[in-house]
């Protein structure tokens, strides 16, 4: 079995301004982040899209504590972005101890920040997903 899109492609396409995934020919569905099967049906039969920055906030979280790289208090939301996938992303530009409920059903725009590596990842730089507040 052979990745039809590779982190180091999915990476190259995020810096590019590119936010790839993959849609399923059998089902339809786009999975996002990449994975080696279809999210929904586990299919092989898949191709490289490029999916819509733009999403909605379904939940919310304010992580206290944080891994290596980051700081802290850092708001997370699950965003499902206009495919219809779902995705875990940092929210960016808001303060952490006034967020609230009235933030779901926000609409967002995904980005991604780099940061360096650390002795957890093996030294490569990570590409976490992020979000920011449109409205």
């Amino acid at each position: 079995m052979e990745y039809k899109l590779t982190f180091s492609a999915w990476k190259d396409g995020l810096k590019a301004g590119k936010f790839l995934g993959l849609q399923c020919k059998d089902c339809g569905t786009i999975t996002f982040p990449p994975r080696k099967v279809c999210s929904n049906c586990t299919s092989e039969n898949m191709d490289i899209v490029e999916v819509s920055r733009k999403g909605k906030i379904l939940t919310y979280t304010v992580c206290i504590v944080v891994p290596n790289g980051f700081t802290g208090p850092k708001p997370i939301a699950m965003v499902e972005l206009e495919q219809g996938c779902r995705i875990m992303a940092d929210i960016i530009d808001i303060d952490p101890a006034k967020i609230d409920d009235s933030i779901i059903g926000k609409t967002v725009e995904m980005g991604y920040m780099e940061i360096p590596g650390d002795n957890m990842t093996g030294g490569d730089n990570r590409y976490p997903l992020t979000v920011k507040l449109v409205n």
